[in-house]
């Protein structure tokens, strides 16, 4: 068991808590029972697991995770809670940890659906946004230039388990987000003052959703390029969190094209009938 934090492994792990590192190593740190169980189901490559096994008796799932992950092959390393607690970010640690790769899933072809993240800097915003992606079947989601890092560990947390399921492509310079972002499709831009509302949208075809930051707003460059798409709203409420903006958004987008496709099945099914 590890019971020193001058612990070369444990030095190493802590590391990858600086983003320069974690490019540097291509590895990341990951920590709680549920995001590292779906890294690990996902098939991400996990190096190494730290735990406590102070937090064993206490927590059910976590021993049922480690028993996995040995049953895995998967190295496995007790910590003294003092030690891992140099592992954590958050305010009551679930006792595992595991230094991961970074991961970088295939980008689809062709994509129907792009989300941008311009300037979303912080990090439960830019988190929960990836979580709904994946929920609403989004293909690429870009984190474009002066966006907080997605492998940040409140992204992460936020994310939950999402980075292993939804394509991340990181760009920062405008040139690198035009390889992944196609201007002649449709480009939409989540803003209060948009002048056409978001379920008047065609989601049907292939298309970028924008979320700009909510200091700051979308960049020029976005601005220039799209078109603004606005939630009405009722009362006196001026505008949405910009995560929740852009969710509900995107689940529109999901509704429409699953309505499409369950027309495409009826109408097939019409024509062999």
């Amino acid at each position: 068991m590890i019971t020193s934090p001058s612990n070369n492994r444990i030095k190493e792990a802590r590391k990858l808590q600086r983003r320069r590192e974690r490019y540097a190593q291509g590895q990341m740190l990951i920590e709680g029972v549920r995001l590292v169980r779906d890294a690990w189901q996902t098939g991400a490559a996990l190096r190494h697991v730290f735990y406590a096994p102070e937090v064993l008796e206490a927590e059910s799932a976590l021993a049922e995770l480690l028993d996995l992950l040995a049953a895995a092959g998967i190295e496995l390393v007790p910590c003294s809670m003092s030690v891992f607690a140099t592992l954590s970010e958050t305010v009551t640690p679930q006792g595992i940890a595991a230094v991961a790769g970074l991961p970088r899933l295939h980008v689809p072809s062709p994509r129907t659906l792009t989300l941008l993240l311009d300037q979303v800097r912080d990090p439960g915003n830019a988190g929960t946004l990836l979580r709904s992606a994946a929920a609403a079947g989004v293909d690429l989601v870009v984190f474009g230039p002066e966006t907080v890092d997605p492998f940040n560990e409140k992204v992460l947390r936020a994310g939950m388990g999402a980075h292993f399921r939804t394509p991340i492509r990181i760009c920062e310079q405008w040139d690198e987000v035009l390889a992944w972002v196609d201007i002649h499709q449709p480009l939409y831009l989540a803003e209060a003052a948009g002048v056409v509302s978001y379920d008047e949208v065609d989601w049907s075809v292939a298309a970028t959703l924008v979320v700009g930051g909510e200091a700051s707003g979308a960049s020029a460059w976005v601005r220039r390029q799209a078109v603004a798409i606005t939630i009405p709203m009722q009362g006196e409420t001026e505008s949405l969190n910009a995560a929740v903006a852009g969710s509900v958004i995107l689940f529109e987008a999901a509704r429409q094209r699953r309505l499409l496709r369950k027309s495409v099945r009826h109408v097939g099914g019409a024509l062999t009938g």
